[in-house]
């Protein structure tokens, strides 16, 4: 099922959850809502599901206006973090509630539920547990049982709501993978919430980011971390250094050091920001007269197959971290307060907007 929100507005007091917020979810696609706490993501699947209703705009599901249908009549399933699964049922009967309290024209048999039920439950991997108790699980498998439970209603669209968010991080990695499994077999139309950048990476086919109830960014998981639209975007997505300085004609000066500023080949004398991620940095020993921007090695943190530099600049004082393989960093031989010269890769220009 396709879904669809033109230009949705939502307020709480004073206080602006969503901002004209139009977008399309293609039939099929696993969508990331990805954002810090308040950008109006949370508010945003729960208008879609029918449980929170706009001030204004539409919600289409497959091109009818769903803006006013109840929450019953959308075929939406909606996974929580805290799973709220029902303690004093087995895992059989959580699975099997959904199906046993529709209306009885549309209820299936006892066998039919059975059956149903027990597909689940070896969909996601947990057949062996249909007698326990949710007190009897650990967090892992009773967000699978959670998710078994939306999906036993066959739902048109699955709706998630930082699904692994109550999990340590070794269950939530394991389930991310699950999750992009599991979707690539049943191909429902799902939209999840995360403020994980790496889960949303990971996931989604597409990523929507949001920030003060605006979308940011919308693209392909490469797209939006390779080529982000808005320093917010650049910023959000794991670390960056910032080198702050004048745009003129392709070239920013940040405190006496010039970098190739592509794309600014018409701007004069501007004041912008350089965003270089801490991989895209490349670090040599200190040599007079060469090109780069000189720092002072402050501290080293190495383990496994990364070493990450905190560099001091020499200029100004301000950090800038660097990300190079373990085994280039034991090349080098660096030590602790050794000058260097670092030169960036990749650099991406934002101009200051007047």
């Amino acid at each position: 099922m396709s879904i669809a929100v033109h230009q949705l507005h939502k307020k709480f007091g004073n206080f602006t959850a969503l901002d004209n917020v139009s977008l399309d979810f293609a039939d099929g696609e696993l969508t990331a809502l990805l954002g810090p706490s308040g950008c109006g993501k949370t508010t945003l699947l729960r208008i879609i599901a029918g449980l929170e209703f706009a001030d204004s705009g539409q919600v289409l599901l497959d091109g009818e206006d769903a803006s006013a249908t109840h929450v019953r009549e959308r075929q939406v399933g909606f996974v929580f973090q805290h799973y709220a699964l029902f303690k004093h049922m087995t895992i059989f009967e959580n699975i099997a509630f959904g199906l046993r309290v529709k209306p009885r024209h549309l209820r299936p048999s006892e066998a039919q539920i059975k059956e149903k039920v027990t597909q689940l439950l070896e969909l996601v991997q947990l057949d062996w547990l249909a007698d326990r108790y949710p007190p009897q699980l650990s967090g892992g498998q009773r967000q699978r049982i959670a998710l078994a439970r939306a999906l036993a209603v066959e739902p048109r669209v699955l709706l998630l709501d930082e699904p692994f968010g109550a999990l340590d991080a070794k269950v939530r990695k394991e389930l991310r993978r699950w999750l992009r499994r599991l979707h690539d077999e049943l191909h429902v139309t799902s939209i999840f919430v995360t403020h994980d950048q790496e889960e949303a990476l990971e996931v989604a086919d597409k990523i929507v980011v949001m920030n003060h109830g605006r979308v940011e960014q919308i693209g392909a998981p490469d797209q939006v971390y390779q080529h982000p639209a808005t320093p917010f975007v650049y910023g959000f997505l794991g670390n960056v250094n910032l080198f702050h300085g004048r745009v003129h004609e392709g070239v920013l000066d940040a405190g006496g050091v010039a970098f190739d500023a592509p794309g600014h080949q018409d701007t004069r004398d501007a004041t912008g920001t350089g965003y270089v991620r801490p991989h895209e940095l490349d670090v040599a020993r200190y040599t007079p007269g060469a090109d780069g921007l000189a720092v002072r090695l402050g501290r080293v943190h190495s383990i496994g197959p990364l070493a990450q530099l905190e560099l001091v600049r020499d200029d100004n004082g301000a950090l800038v971290e660097a990300l190079i393989s373990s085994e280039r960093f034991a090349q080098l031989g660096l030590k602790v307060g050794e000058n260097l010269l670092v030169t960036p890769k990749r650099l991406h220009v934002f101009v200051d907007q007047l």
